[in-house]
């Protein structure tokens, strides 16, 4: 077991991969960066959910993972997992069925920055976050985020995100509450 404080970098994109990382308890993002910084988030992952596996084959990290908040993990080295495998190949069948809806999520995402704007992806993830209608038909995002975390899974800049959460405010489709969570005060529209 290891624990992490917030915002501390634990798989580096690049580095030899020998470990997979089970997340006991915290969250921790997945994130893929370019040489100017730019970063886009593949996945964001908690209890029970795993990361580093695409390294198992003996190959180098896909993708960097940060934690959100503290967090701890349970380290599970290749040898140890792969005897862990021999000896039940059900485990197997699970991870593989993971990786496939891991693969199932990547080309969503692929699909959604190459065929939708920025603003459909943004009603679509906004919409995603929103939990469930309240007495007067407004849905709230159950946390608070920044325009910088929407934009790295958006895969735009911070500034294309603030611009279109202030025309949505001004238009009347979204405020923020006194948690500063995003609110949606009523159905986006499909077009901006």
């Amino acid at each position: 077991m290891r624990g992490f404080r917030r915002n501390v970098l634990i798989l580096q994109e690049g580095e030899q991969g020998d470990a997979l990382y089970i997340v006991v308890s915290g969250r921790v993002r997945v994130f893929a960066s370019d040489s100017s910084g730019r970063e886009m988030t593949l996945a964001v992952c908690g209890p029970w959910e795993y990361v580093g596996e695409m390294a198992l084959d003996g190959g180098y990290r896909s993708a960097n993972v940060e934690t959100l908040e503290a967090t701890r993990c349970a380290v599970i080295p290749r040898a140890t997992l792969l005897s862990y495998i021999a000896d039940e190949p059900e485990f197997a069948l699970e991870m593989l069925a993971r990786l496939i809806r891991r693969a199932r999520v990547t080309t969503e995402n692929a699909r959604n920055i190459a065929l939708i704007d920025v603003y459909g992806r943004l009603t679509k993830f906004l919409n995603q976050l929103a939990g469930p209608a309240s007495n007067d038909g407004s849905k709230a995002l159950a946390e608070r985020i920044t325009h910088q975390a929407i934009a790295g899974h958006l895969a735009c800049s911070r500034e294309m995100v603030s611009r279109l959460l202030k025309d949505l405010e001004r238009g009347g489709y979204i405020r923020i509450d006194e948690d500063r969570r995003i609110v949606l005060q009523k159905a986006l529209p499909s077009r901006w």
